[in-house]
C-alpha cells in the first residue's frame, strides 16, 4: 500500500438512508440489533482495526440513519451496543413519503436504471428530498467534531456532503453511490436546478467513489457538463479543492460464503435439495423489481425448452422472487406477469412428473440460500440494469466444491470482474437459450477453471478490502491536498524571493504571458504588454536568463517581445527561438498528420456557438470562446467540445486536449512547457530558477522543475507550484522587487 499520512484520531461516522439496526424494546430499555450485511461487518472489522489500514478511529461507529421508531418513544434514549452509537433520524411522514417513496423510488431509482418512462417527475417530492437530506444535516450537526471521518451512502443522501462541506469544511467526507450513474443524456432529463443541487451536493465530499469505471465516467460528464468542471486522472479541480473520484466495486464477505459450504445447516439444505430434485438444477433468486429482468429471463429460459427438448424433463430452474414494494400497484402488475408467465411455461412443457419451473414468492433464510447456491449447477443471474448485483458473487463464493457455472449479464456492474462467466444480454432470449445449454454441458474441468479464476478475484478483493481501498484514497486526498494547497506571497516573501535573486551567479526565469506578463483581455489580439512591464524584463535578461513560455504562436510573441533579449517558446513547446538566434526551430517530434480531422469537428462548434472562433497555429488548434456572445451558453457548448473530443481522439493519435482560460487547445502530447523548461535546465548550472503562470498549461512546468524553485500561480486555482499570487497587478509588484535589486 502507498505510504499515507499520519492523522490525527477521529471517529467514523456512517450516514446512511436506513439504520442497520432493530431497535427492540426491553426490561431494561431499549436495545440495538444489527443485521449482518456486509457494509456492517466491513466497517466494524475497519474500524476494529482488523483490516489493512493507516486510519485509526476514536471511539464506536457512529451511525447516522432513519428509523420507523417515533421520538417519542426515543426520547433521551442512548442507543448502543459495544461496537455502535446509532442516531435515528427522524423524518415526519409528510416528508418521507414523497421523500422516499416519491423522489428517490419513482424517480431516481427508475430514472437512473435506464426506466425514464417509469420515473415520476415532481417538484413537491425534490422539496421534500431537500428536507429530508437537512434533517440528515441537522442531526449530523449536533454530532460531527473536529477530525471525524463522515462516510455518506447512496442515492437517498446526495445533497448531504455539500451541506456539510459548508458548515465543517476541514472534516473528510466520503460518498459512495450505490446504484448505477446513468450517461448525461439519461441524467439530463432532470431539471436544470435538480441535476445542479444533485452535482454540487455529491462533490462536496472529498472521496466520490462508484462501482464500475463506466460510472465513474458518466459521473465526471455530468460534472463538466452541468457544473463545468474538468477533470485530470479522475480529479476534480474545484480551484479551492480537489476531489477523487474512482471506482470501488464493492463485494462480499467471501470467507463467510466459502465457509459456509461445510455449515451443518447448509449440507443439510442441499442434501434435500438433491433429493429432490435429482436432475439438472438451474438457480435464481433475485427480489421483486423491473430493473432485475425477471420477465426475460423467463423468456429466456423458455426459449431453450424450445430449441432443446433432449432437455426436457432432466432439468428444473428453481426462480425465488424475494418480495419488495408489492403494495404498489407497479409491482403487483409485474407480479401478476410472472406468475402467469411461469404458469404458462410450466402448462406449455411440464408433465405430471416434472416441473419446467419451480416458482416461489419468498425470502430465503442463509443457510436455504447458501444450500441452493451449492446444491444448483447453474446460477442464471441477469438484471437488464445494476448497479454491480452480489448474488453472483455470493454464488461463486459459496462454491468450495469449484463447480457449477455462472451466467450474467453484462448489464450487472459485476460483469467487469467476472469475465469468466458466460457473459449474456439479458434481453436476447436466444443467447440466454444458448448460454443455459452451454453451462450444463459444460465439462467439469472447465468449471474448475474458470470458478478459481473468479474465486481468487473475490477473494483478494473482498468487502474488506473494498472499505479498505476507500479508506486509502480518503488518506490520500490529503496527500494532494498539501501539494496543491495555497500559500499567497506577502510583501515580505517577495522581498525574500528578492534578496534570494540578488544573490544568485546564475539566475533564469520562466513566464507564461497571457494572465501573467499582461491581464487576460476578451481579444485576445489586444494583450500587449507594457513599455513598464518590457523595461523590467529587459533589465532582468541584461543578468539573467529569461524565457517566455506560452501558448500563443510565434508570430505574436515575435511581434510583441521580438525586441528583447530573450528566449521565446510558442505553442506550448512547439517552436523554440533562442535569444541569439534569428529563427525559429520546430521540436522534432512534431508531426503534422492529424488537423484536417480534428479541424471539422472545431468549426462545427464554431457554427454552434456565435463568437467562437478557430486559431490554427503551426502545430495546434485552438477554439476560443471569450469573444462569444453569451458566455453561459459558450461555456456549455466548450464543454461538450471537450468531452466530443476526448471521446473522438484514439490514442495512437497521440494528441493532448488542453483547457485553457476560455480557450480549448489540440496539440501533440510529444512536448509542453515543463519539456521546453526542462530542455533550458540542461544548459547551464542555474543557482535561481523562477516560474510564474496562470493557466493548466503552466502546472506541466511548475511540476517539471527541480524542488528547489520558486513556483509561483496566479491566481486562486489550485497548483502544483508553491506559492500564489493574486492577480497580474501581484505579478508586476514581484517584477519590480526584481527590477529594484
Amino acid at each position: 500500500m502507498k505510504n499515507t499520512p499520519s492523522r490525527t484520531k477521529g471517529r467514523l461516522i456512517l450516514a446512511a438512508y436506513r439504520l442497520p439496526f432493530k431497535i427492540i424494546q426491553n426490561e431494561t430499555g431499549y436495545s440495538l440489533f444489527q443485521n449482518s450485511g456486509g457494509l456492517v461487518s466491513a466497517v466494524l472489522s475497519l474500524a476494529q482495526g482488523q483490516v489493512n489500514t493507516s486510519f485509526d478511529f476514536a471511539d464506536k461507529i457512529q451511525w447516522v440513519g432513519y428509523t420507523d421508531n417515533n421520538p417519542e418513544e426515543l426520547a433521551g434514549v442512548t442507543l448502543e451496543n459495544e461496537s455502535f452509537k446509532a442516531h435515528p433520524v427522524f423524518i415526519p411522514p409528510q416528508i418521507n413519503e414523497p421523500y422516499y417513496e416519491g423522489f428517490c423510488n419513482d424517480l431516481i431509482w427508475p430514472l437512473f436504471h435506464y426506466f425514464p418512462s417509469l420515473a415520476h417527475f415532481e417538484n413537491t417530492n425534490f422539496e421534500a428530498y431537500q428536507e429530508a437530506n437537512l434533517l440528515f444535516f441537522e442531526k449530523l450537526k449536533e454530532i460531527i467534531q473536529p477530525n471525524d471521518v463522515i462516510w455518506i451512502h447512496d442515492y437517498q443522501l446526495m445533497l448531504l456532503p455539500d451541506l456539510i462541506r459548508q458548515q465543517f469544511p476541514t472534516n473528510k467526507i466520503g460518498f459512495f453511490f450505490h446504484i448505477p450513474f446513468p450517461s448525461y443524456e439519461i441524467f439530463r432529463l432532470l431539471p436544470t436546478t435538480w441535476r445542479e443541487s444533485i452535482i454540487d451536493g455529491i462533490l462536496g465530499a472529498d472521496v466520490v467513489g462508484f462501482h464500475t469505471n463506466d460510472y465513474v465516467e458518466y459521473f465526471l460528464k455530468a460534472v463538466r457538463m452541468v457544473v463545468g468542471y474538468g477533470n485530470k486522472l479522475h480529479y476534480v479541480n474545484l480551484n479551492n479543492r480537489i476531489v477523487k473520484v474512482d471506482s470501488f466495486p464493492i463485494s462480499i464477505d467471501y470467507q463467510k460464503f466459502n465457509d459456509a459450504f461445510d455449515l451443518p445447516e447448509v449440507k443439510h439444505e442441499r442434501e434435500q435439495v438433491r433429493a429432490t430434485l435429482k436432475e439438472k438444477i438451474i438457480f435464481s433468486v433475485d427480489r421483486l423489481d423491473y430493473s432485475k429482468g425477471l420477465l426475460h429471463r423467463l423468456k429466456g429460459y423458455e426459449r431453450f425448452l424450445e430449441r432443446f427438448p433432449n432437455w426436457h424433463e432432466k432439468v428444473s430452474f428453481v426462480m425465488v422472487v424475494v418480495p419488495s414494494r408489492d403494495q404498489i400497484e407497479q409491482y403487483q402488475q409485474m407480479k401478476s406477469e410472472i406468475d402467469q408467465t411461469v404458469g404458462r411455461i410450466n402448462s406449455s412443457f411440464g408433465k405430471m412428473h416434472w416441473q419446467p419451473i419451480i416458482y416461489q414468492y419468498r425470502s430465503m433464510p442463509f443457510e436455504e440460500l447458501v444450500g441452493m447456491y451449492t446444491a444448483s449447477d447453474v446460477a442464471l443471474i441477469t438484471p437488464v440494469r445494476d448497479g454491480m448485483n452480489l448474488v453472483c458473487k455470493e454464488y461463486v463464493a459459496s462454491r468450495k466444491d469449484v463447480q457449477g457455472v455462472l451466467i450474467l449479464s453484462e448489464m450487472a456492474g459485476a460483469a467487469a470482474e467476472l469475465g469468466e462467466a458466460l457473459i449474456i444480454n439479458p434481453t436476447d432470449a436466444e443467447e440466454i437459450g444458448s448460454a443455459v445449454v452451454r453451462a450444463l454441458e459444460m465439462e467439469t474441468d472447465e468449471q474448475r477453471k474458470r470458478m478459481e479464476a473468479m474465486q481468487m478475484r473475490l477473494r483478494e478483493y473482498d468487502v474488506f478490502a473494498w472499505t479498505n481501498d476507500f479508506f486509502t484514497q480518503m488518506l490520500m486526498i490529503e496527500q494532494e491536498h498539501k501539494k496543491l494547497s495555497h500559500a499567497y506571497l506577502k510583501t515580505k516573501d517577495m522581498q525574500a524571493i528578492g534578496r534570494a535573486y540578488q544573490a544568485a551567479a546564475n539566475p533564469i526565469f520562466f513566464f507564461d504571458y497571457d494572465g501573467t506578463l499582461v491581464p487576460i483581455v476578451r481579444d485576445p489580439s489586444e494583450a500587449l504588454v507594457t513599455q513598464e512591464v518590457k523595461q523590467i524584463i529587459a533589465q532582468l535578461a541584461e543578468e539573467a536568463t529569461v524565457v517566455v513560455i506560452s501558448g500563443r504562436d510565434r508570430a505574436f510573441l515575435s511581434s510583441v517581445l521580438g525586441d528583447l533579449p530573450v528566449h521565446l517558446v510558442a505553442e506550448h513547446g512547439a517552436l523554440i527561438k533562442k535569444k541569439t538566434d534569428t529563427d525559429w526551430v520546430l521540436n522534432p517530434d512534431y508531426v503534422e498528420d492529424w488537423k484536417d480531422s480534428i479541424r471539422s469537428i472545431l468549426d462545427l462548434f464554431v457554427k454552434r456557438c456565435p463568437g467562437a472562433f478557430v486559431e490554427e497555429k503551426e502545430t495546434s488548434l485552438a477554439w476560443h470562446y471569450r469573444t462569444a456572445e453569451d458566455q453561459e451558453y459558450a461555456l456549455r457548448r466548450a464543454q461538450e467540445l471537450a468531452w466530443q473530443l476526448k471521446s473522438f481522439i484514439q490514442p495512437e493519435l497521440n494528441l493532448q486536449i488542453i483547457e485553457g482560460n476560455m480557450v480549448i487547445e489540440v496539440k501533440k502530447t510529444a512536448f509542453n512547457k515543463g519539456t521546453s523548461a526542462r530542455s533550458f535546465l540542461d544548459l547551464g548550472d542555474y543557482d535561481f530558477i523562477l516560474a510564474m503562470g496562470d493557466d493548466t498549461t503552466d502546472e506541466d512546468m511548475f511540476a517539471a522543475l527541480p524542488k528547489s524553485a520558486y513556483t509561483i500561480k496566479v491566481g486562486d486555482a489550485l497548483s502544483v507550484a508553491k506559492n500564489h499570487v493574486k492577480n497580474q497587478q501581484a505579478v508586476f509588484e514581484l517584477l519590480t522587487i526584481f527590477k529594484a535589486n
